[in-house]
């Protein structure tokens, strides 16, 4: 076992992914030359190069557009949004394009594209970066919502998200990068939709996610 943040489990995921299969990169604002807004992106630059981890410029449509039609092409994308308040301005792409394409083109066309990012609020944050969207996106038919609670869950599931087929959004509480867990030296990952059951009994169902 070793110990880890959150942002080092998902910078983990990301690169263990990429060293398998060179279809897959990442791109959004700040991701490369500054390491990730969060650091969740640390040294990946100079392991991948600027094809595979690519700064882009604030424009979130844009970037989430170009990314659906990648991964429509062959490309797995792992698009970045400094905060998932900014994914409002790419939200277009993401409901009516990536959660759609396979249902419109009668099965032609998956979209294997997992859109991540910081979601909630943090310390010193004005009202435009505070807000969570889980709820809205859980509503959307055709994506897989994913917010983790530890370290262990982030790196597992975010490799299972990468791997998957179909879109997936997976939040990030912005107070838990600093979280610090223990988590396996080996590869691991966790099945998307399975619950982690806590404590079994009879009487009540509490469910959670997140922070």
């Amino acid at each position: 076992m070793k110990e880890v943040q959150f942002r080092e489990a998902i910078c983990e995921a990301m690169s263990e992914e990429m060293r398998k299969d060179e279809s897959i990169y990442l791109i959004g604002e700040e991701v490369a030359e500054y390491n990730g807004a969060y650091k969740a992106s640390k040294g990946m630059l100079a392991e991948f190069g600027a094809k595979r981890v690519i700064d882009a410029p604030i424009a979130e449509l844009g970037f989430a557009g170009i990314s659906v039609g990648a991964a429509m092409n062959g490309n797995r994308p792992i698009v970045e949004f400094m905060t998932f308040n900014f994914s409002m301005v790419a939200i277009d792409q993401i409901i009516s394009n990536a959660a759609k394409m396979y249902q419109m083109s009668g099965g032609q066309w998956n979209v294997p594209i997992v859109f991540r990012g910081p979601t909630a609020s943090a310390g010193q944050l004005g009202a435009t970066h505070s807000q969570a969207f889980e709820s809205w996106y859980a509503n959307c038919p055709g994506l897989k919502v994913i917010v983790p609670s530890n370290p262990y869950d982030a790196k597992g599931l975010l490799k299972s998200a990468i791997r998957d087929n179909d879109p997936v959004i997976f939040m990030e509480s912005e107070q838990m990068y600093g979280d610090k867990m223990e988590i396996p030296e080996e590869e691991y990952y966790i099945p998307i939709g399975k619950a982690d059951i806590k404590k079994e009994g009879k009487d009540v169902t509490l469910v959670s996610f997140g922070k």
